[in-house]
């Protein structure tokens, strides 16, 4: 499965802020959106991705005083990016060796979408569940 497909199924929803957004805003918008990471654009361009990961760390490095500081200093900065035309097999292999959990889909450069590790594990159950019925047509007709 590529891609495209699995935000042609989840939709292309994506939630963004600000580099400036306090880290408690952020917090309020990831309770109020119920996602596991924002992405952080500042315009059209992507420059971070703010998770839960990065919250707990920011707390634990810089107690309560990390949420009035913006976002800007606990994102990740170093983001990594999926394609519309990648496989399933690409982003598990991608997100493994990176230790990531949302990667940010660009098309045409221009932000389209995001995919989860949860997005990903639905898909290879999907797959899976699909081969093995399959399978048993196959046995059964045998």
């Amino acid at each position: 499965m590529l891609v495209a497909e699995i935000l042609k199924g989840k939709g292309q929803a994506v939630f963004t802020l600000s580099p400036d957004t306090s880290l408690s805003d952020a917090c309020a918008e990831l309770d109020r959106k119920r996602v596991g990471a924002l992405i952080v654009c500042r315009g059209d361009d992507v420059v971070g991705v703010l998770s839960e990961r990065d919250i707990v760390q920011a707390i634990s490095r810089d107690g309560a005083g990390a949420l009035s500081r913006p976002a800007s200093d606990y994102m990740t900065a170093d983001v990594i990016f999926a394609e519309p035309h990648e496989t399933v097999a690409v982003l598990m292999g991608r997100m493994t060796d990176r230790r990531v959990r949302h990667l940010p889909v660009l098309r045409d450069r221009q932000l389209a979408g995001v995919v989860s590790i949860g997005d990903v594990v639905k898909c290879q159950i999907a797959e899976a569940t699909q081969e093995a019925e399959s399978l048993r047509t196959y046995i059964a007709a045998g």
